[in-house]
């Protein structure tokens, strides 16, 4: 089994070539234009997000981010959005959840309450794996996007973390 650890601006490349993966496949983001690592090490560099990998073997088989869910800090300064993707080889190896379950763990460390994710109501794959992690669906945006030319349903979910989930 993968570690886990903070990604570095190092991983950007490994990152982008995942992500590109996801491009690829159609399935998972309504991002069509190939990623290059120098964007990937850039925002790495930053530090503006919270941002772990899967590593094994020494490379990079998976990462995950938790994003300000909004632009207005002041209102859901504590709402993350989670994004996950897993080098296709090493999917359906028990990766994906423990990656997203430490970054829960990390998200909550850093004072964050919940965590919301949005994928594509075909997705059924990573539709599981977020209930298997104990996310909840919140409904659904209907026609939320266009991915070559078709519109796209996506799937809201959330997990509370912390004190919010043990309130609930």
């Amino acid at each position: 089994m993968p570690s886990v650890c903070p990604a570095r601006p190092a991983d950007g490349g490994a990152i982008a070539a995942i992500f590109n993966q996801g491009i690829e496949e159609r399935i998972a983001t309504f991002e069509t234009r190939p990623q290059h690592a120098e964007g990937w090490e850039r925002w790495l560099g930053s530090g503006d997000e919270l941002v772990l990998v899967a590593e094994q073997d020494g490379g990079v088989v998976a990462w995950g981010a938790a994003g300000p869910y909004s632009d207005r800090h002041h209102y859901y300064a504590g709402v993350g959005e989670a994004t996950l993707y897993v080098e296709r080889s090493f999917r359906r190896r028990g990766i994906g959840a423990k990656l997203l379950g430490a970054l829960a763990g990390a998200a909550e460390e850093q004072g964050m309450y919940k965590l919301v994710g949005k994928l594509f109501t075909t997705n059924e794959p990573s539709i599981a794996l977020v209930h298997a992690c104990g996310f909840r669906d919140v409904g659904v945006h209907r026609r939320h996007g266009q991915l070559d030319g078709d519109w796209r349903d996506v799937l809201v979910v959330e997990r509370l973390l912390g004190q919010a989930a043990a309130e609930a």
